[in-house]
């Protein structure tokens, strides 16, 4: 049987005596109130109004694949590099309903959603509570996809509406207290096919939950905006720009649409480029570095959304030697782990902290110069005080000054996004252009240009 139900705020009060923290040792997230949609729709904030800039990494074969041990090793690195949320699947993808995890227990009898085994379970709570020590929310996917809608992968597909709709209520009364629960339906599959599943199984889990947000995982190259926007369950959404796609045109035909419907709600990549993953799934085009991580996240972040999701192809899946390599994976879990892509997601975080970053505004008029290459998309941000502009590649660029309301002067300076170092270069008068020529150029050398008001 669940563990029986106490307060959100008991809970957070017995974290807290626990010592779980954020990165460097800052007070944990929780301590601000449960998540919620920001009044305008545009991002996700705490209770008592602290903004929350989702940061999430990839590991859906976490409860199938590690033990104790690894998974604390594993939240403390995610926790020193600035992460905040670990994406996960309770049943998994990788023949998560007839493999056992490491305790050896499957998740189902008789591969039933409505005969959940409880030992299976208790090590969810205790991963989910470890998490929770380590100051990191669970982005918690009920199912992969392929137990709704084979398509692909293993299977077996078990679910129908009403089973869904059960296994929906069982989870959400076990884990509607639990402080760190950020709801991802879905998983991997395209929203337009057994809908009605997806929905039975969303509101099944809101029957008994009205605590925690709930987003919608969907196939590459597509959002949960495509189908379910419009759904009461949906709070804010999800999209996949995948593994093929290499230039900013992928956020132009899934970000932009999402944040640009009505009503407004909150909008984030939860599956790009995988730092290692073969591009286009085929060795022979090369792998994705960390350069096209930054690329995804500050194109992300300068488009609008309200956080971001890296992800590694050795560590989604916790390959170690002996497993069946999915995607090429070629390096054991732990190794992955030191991906410097990974190492340079606090490097946004930090960037982010140190301005009013969610009431910011997409700028595009502080640049000056026509751009058509789209591998080579710049970007604008402004808000109180400041602006920032994303050079992908280095390449110099025409900048307005005069984009910052009320602003007389302007001090400049370049930010590496792979260090989160800062070049000073002076302090100008806010009107006319400034040619922006970045320290370096070509493929993996992006800069930031700040701007602040002084």
């Amino acid at each position: 049987m669940p563990l029986p139900s106490i307060c959100f705020a008991a809970v957070v009060s017995l974290l807290m005596l626990c010592g779980c923290a954020g990165p460097e040792g800052s007070a944990p997230p929780f301590v601000h109130g449960a998540l919620r949609v920001s009044p305008d729709g545009r991002y996700l904030m705490h209770e008592d109004g602290t903004p929350f800039l989702y940061l999430g990494d990839t590991a859906w074969q976490l409860f199938h694949r590690l033990d104790s041990a690894e998974t604390v090793s594993y939240f403390e690195d995610r926790r020193k590099k600035g992460f905040n949320v670990i994406q996960a699947c309770i049943l998994a993808e990788l023949d998560g309903l007839e493999t056992p995890n490491r305790r050896g227990d499957c998740p189902l009898a008789g591969n039933d959603p409505t005969a959940p085994n409880e030992a299976y379970f208790a090590w969810v709570d205790t991963v989910i509570r470890m998490a929770a020590r380590h100051g990191l929310y669970v982005g918690l996917l009920p199912t992969w996809g392929d137990k709704v809608n084979r398509k692909w992968g293993v299977g077996p597909e078990c679910f129908d509406s009403e089973n869904a709709f059960a296994y929906g209520r069982f989870l959400g009364r076990r884990y509607k207290d639990f402080p760190n629960i950020i709801w991802i339906n879905g998983g991997d599959r395209p929203g337009h096919e057994k809908t009605e599943v997806w929905d039975a199984l969303a509101a099944g889990i809101k029957r008994e939950d009205s605590l925690h947000l709930m987003t919608f995982h969907p196939s590459g190259e597509a959002s949960s905006g495509m189908c379910f926007h419009d759904r009461g369950w949906l709070d804010f959404n999800m999209f996949q720009s995948g593994h093929a796609q290499t230039d900013y045109a992928i956020y132009e035909r899934l970000l932009l649409p999402d944040y640009r419907r009505s009503p407004a709600k909150p909008v984030l990549d939860g599956e790009p480029r995988y730092e290692d993953i073969p591009i286009r799934f085929k060795a022979e085009n090369g792998r994705f570095t960390d350069a096209d991580v930054r690329q995804t996240l500050y194109w992300s972040l300068f488009s609008g959304a309200c956080g971001y999701t890296y992800g590694a192809n050795d560590v989604w899946q916790f390959h170690t030697p002996g497993r069946k390599p999915m995607c090429d994976a070629r390096s054991h879990w732990r190794d992955a782990l030191q991906l410097p892509g990974s190492s340079q997601i606090i490097h946004a975080r930090r960037l982010t902290e140190r301005v009013d970053w969610p009431n910011r505004i997409a700028a595009p008029g502080m640049i000056l110069d026509r751009q058509t290459d789209q591998a080579d998309r710049a970007l604008a941000v402004r808000g109180a005080g400041y602006a920032y502009v994303y050079f992908p590649n280095g390449n110099p660029l025409s900048v307005s000054l005069s984009e910052i309301p009320d602003a007389r002067k302007l001090k400049l300076a370049w930010y590496d996004p792979r260090c989160g170092t800062q070049r000073a270069i002076g302090r100008f008068e806010a009107v006319g252009t400034y040619r922006a020529v970045p320290p370096s150029s070509g493929k993996g050398n992006d800069w930031i240009l700040i701007m602040k008001s002084c």
